[in-house]
């Protein structure tokens, strides 16, 4: 207002009126007070952004990013590198490319009465399906707040040509590479859904094509909740060998902030109990670290165990491998990773530790699926990942074809690797090729 003030009488100081509005006794205090709020606003939009990519990441609408948790106790305070380059590349190019404080300015201006706009719109839709407020208090909130704001943005309109233009080409390019990434991690998930593997289908496969169990335990990572991959179905067709267990891990973000340990864990079992075959879904609200700082391996066993152990106390998790799982609600029969080592303890007289770090009993107190599981683990754990490729359908328009076989193709190159934000040994790592056409 001071600033305002000042432009009255003195129309001829608009391109320092900040710092000539300021009287000389005070200059320097103020200097370095706003320098000082300079700093302090750009580390807000830098934390912003990288939890705003964080969570964009949990939720498929943006390519995969290495995320650094900073903080042993906070989990909200993360580090992403790629982003923090891309930023500083950002604010080199519009400060070396404009070169002049007042285009910068109209830049900002409209960039911060957009936000303002729509901030409002969006509250008012939590309004109405959050708060479930009257049709009548939402609009008159609207009208309150969206005529200011309106005002506002009318005043920036005329400055477009001269930088406006930068926040509306840099939201339209950021937008569109969050829409393609959505658009083609969804289509690769329809096209598995449709294209899932039956268990009947597999098992006929196996005595044309000499398939065999080997030992260890097979890990296969997929997206799919339910059924067999299309991607499984094309590594047994040319490699007729798997594991003596298998286990289908899918890891699914929630849409809740954070997922606690007992329900971390969905166990249930795969086709018929001789198939030797399990699901393990594996659950993470937006803000948590899926990178465990325990043994995922040991964790998993456990409760592979636990769940074959228990399986006969409740008729209806016999049939939990053909039911349809819903990853936001609380499982039938969650398996509580705290108290796995333990209750495997207590179902024994004695214990013993071996090289791979599950405690099982030294007598036969537990089945001899359990056993067997076990001594799959000393074997040795393989981890089995899907490369897939996605490719537009010949039919398809030139639109999908560019966003599809350019865009997204240049995505999944450029950024990092399914295995690479799963923290997979390398050494255990198998890789799958498959093309998806979408």
């Amino acid at each position: 207002m001071g600033e305002a003030a000042f432009l009255t009488k003195h129309h001829e100081d608009i391109q320092r009126s900040f710092y000539k509005a300021i009287p000389e006794a005070v200059f320097w205090p103020v200097f370095i007070v706003a320098t000082f709020a300079a700093i302090v606003g750009s580390q807000a939009v830098i934390s912003a952004t990288f939890s705003i990519i964080s969570q964009c990441c949990a939720l498929n609408c943006f390519p995969s990013v290495k995320i650094i948790h900073t903080s042993s106790k906070i989990c909200g305070q993360i580090y992403i590198p790629e982003v923090n380059w891309m930023l500083m590349c950002l604010c080199l190019a519009v400060t070396i490319g404009l070169r002049d404080t007042n285009m910068i300015g109209h830049a900002y201006g409209l960039a911060v009465t957009t936000v303002m706009l729509v901030t409002t719109c969006l509250m008012g839709q939590v309004m109405i399906t959050v708060w479930k407020q009257r049709i009548f208090i939402v609009v008159a909130f609207l009208l309150f707040f969206g005529s200011v704001e309106l005002l506002y943005i009318s005043a920036c309109v005329y400055k477009i040509p001269e930088g406006g233009w930068i926040p509306l080409v840099l939201s339209f390019i950021f937008m569109a590479v969050m829409y393609i990434w959505n658009y083609g991690t969804m289509k690769k998930h329809d096209f598995d859904m449709e294209n899932k593997v039956s268990m009947d289908s597999i098992v006929a496969l196996g005595p044309s094509l000499g398939m065999v169990r080997v030992p260890g335990i097979g890990l296969v990572y997929t997206n799919l909740a339910t059924g067999v991959p299309a991607i499984f179905g094309h590594f047994v067709t040319n490699l007729p060998a798997f594991h003596q267990v298998l286990v289908f891990v899918c890891i699914k973000s929630v849409q809740v902030p954070h997922v606690s340990e007992n329900e971390r864990l969905l166990i249930s079992r795969v086709g018929l109990k001789e198939y030797g075959m399990f699901r393990c879904i594996v659950r993470y609200g937006y803000k948590d670290l899926q990178q465990e700082n325990y043994d995922f391996e040991n964790t998993l066993v456990s409760a592979i165990v636990q769940f074959v152990e228990t399986e006969g106390e409740d008729e209806s998790s016999r049939e939990a491998g053909d039911m349809d799982i819903e990853v936001l609600h609380a499982p039938e029969h969650p398996v509580k990773n705290s108290n796995c080592n333990e209750k495997l303890k207590q179902s024994s007289y004695g214990t013993q530790v071996t090289k791979s770090g599950i405690r099982h009993p030294e007598n036969f107190m537990l089945k001899d699926e359990s056993l067997e599981i076990l001594k799959a683990k000393e074997s040795g754990v393989a981890y089995i990942i899907g490369h897939s490729y996605a490719k537009a359908k010949k039919s398809s328009t030139i639109l999908k074809k560019f966003a599809i076989n350019v865009v997204y193709a240049f995505l999944s190159k450029n950024f990092r690797e399914p295995e690479v934000g799963l923290n997979v040994p390398h050494a255990s790592l198998l890789e799958v090729g498959m093309v998806y056409y979408v």
